[in-house]
């Protein structure tokens, strides 16, 4: 394969490689935004990926769930796993012979496949969809990106002055998480769904996408959870469970003393989000949606000992959540680690149940921090797709 011949004959094929629930609703819409672009007839999709590129009719040949690994320590376990799954993808990219691949967020998984793709075929176009965080910590990974793929899909406008040095053709087509549309939620239809009459206090619990993070975060976040319905029996309880974990966190819930209602629908997640009262949230793009809600939040995480001590002596930033970096202060409190416990978790979501006032404040301040982060922009998705269609363009493969 040319990586400037002519068109390839029948509808183009693109590889979209998700590893994360994050990368699999990004692989999502931007399929959904290139099949109506170019006519359902004229484009195929194949990859990895989870729930919802599934529904966009691309088949994963594993579940993600598999390589969904943060930590140090974990990622040094899963490192034969990962390699096997690694294997497989290549094994789909000899098989399916695609005409660009399109690899989303996930470094650890991609930039191994990226140089994989490229000794397999050299003449494959490859496109990184997410930067690694080269300005808050591991600058270096810019000039690796750029010997491993020909273009980066940016969510973040801070990456363009470390991938123009390194010398990656690079395109800002914002943060997909920005545009998340919340005009069709109806909160009264989450309160109908979990029997909450208007007014009565709900408390969204977010405990992240990953089987690590339910290991390490769950615990604190359900002593946090016992402790406000000790002193709150009239509080509504609703866990939004992202698709790669939703089975553990289900059953993990099933044991709770209290009723809670663990929602696994998207509209129903999204009626939730704004029907929150306040959310307990584990650190993550999750957060950033749910500011878009206009949910006040407390932000709590964990991770391997050694992995964050390391993390915390490179990285730049003085706050883990976007909208924090953006407001350079503290919007909404983040608990990390040895201060990520039951105790202080519940300290801080009852401040906000309590005071009508502070919630106000800081939606108003998580309001004001989505501005400064590029909120209003086109769809990242449609620039996502116009840009990877400049680049097949140039490249000769479509006309």
């Amino acid at each position: 394969m040319s990586p400037s011949g002519p068109p390839t004959p029948g509808p183009l094929t693109v590889m979209l490689v998700a590893a994360e629930a994050s990368g699999d609703a990004l692989g999502a819409k931007l399929a959904r935004v290139l099949r109506r672009r170019l006519g359902a007839d004229k484009v195929r999709f194949v990859g990895v990926g989870g729930a919802k590129m599934a529904a966009e009719g691309i088949q994963s040949p594993f579940d993600i769930a598999q390589l969904s690994i943060l930590g140090i320590v974990e990622s040094l376990k899963a490192y034969p796993r990962a390699m096997a799954r690694l294997k497989d993808t290549l094994a789909l990219a000899a098989r399916e012979t695609p005409d660009v691949a399109v690899l989303i967020d996930s470094w650890g998984f991609n930039i191994r496949l990226a140089k994989a793709l490229r000794k397999q075929d050299p003449g494959l176009p490859l496109v990184k969809y997410v930067a690694p965080q080269v300005w808050a910590y591991h600058a270096s990974r810019a000039k690796d990106l750029a010997g491993a793929v020909d273009l980066l899909l940016s969510i973040q406008p801070m990456d363009k002055p470390y991938f123009d040095a390194a010398g990656l053709a690079n395109v800002f087509v914002g943060n997909s998480a920005l545009a998340h549309d919340f005009s069709r939620a109806d909160p009264a239809r989450l309160r109908a769904a979990i029997g909450a009459r208007p007014g009565e206090p709900i408390l969204l619990v977010l405990p992240g996408s990953r089987p690590s993070e339910i290991q390490r975060v769950m615990p604190p976040f359900e002593d946090a959870v016992r402790r406000l319905k000790a002193q709150r029996p009239d509080l509504h309880v609703v866990v939004p469970a992202a698709s790669t974990v939703a089975e553990s966190v289900k059953a993990r819930v099933a044991a709770w003393p209290f009723r809670a209602h663990v929602v696994e629908d998207e509209a129903l997640k999204d009626d939730a989000m704004v029907a929150g009262t306040v959310a307990l949230a584990c650190s993550g793009t999750v957060t950033t949606e749910l500011a878009l809600a206009g949910c006040p939040m407390v932000v709590g995480y964990v991770t391997g000992k050694i992995t964050y001590a390391l993390l915390k002596s490179m990285f730049k930033p003085r706050w883990v959540t976007l909208f924090n970096i953006a407001a350079d202060d503290t919007v909404a409190p983040e608990l990390l680690q040895d201060a990520c416990t039951g105790q202080s978790l519940a300290a801080e979501v009852a401040r906000r149940l309590d005071d009508p006032a502070l919630r106000t404040a800081q939606v108003a301040a998580q309001n004001a921090a989505l501005d400064k982060m590029g909120r209003g922009m086109p769809d990242p998705s449609e620039a996502a797709a116009s840009a990877l269609l400049d680049f097949l363009r140039a490249r000769g493969r479509i006309v």
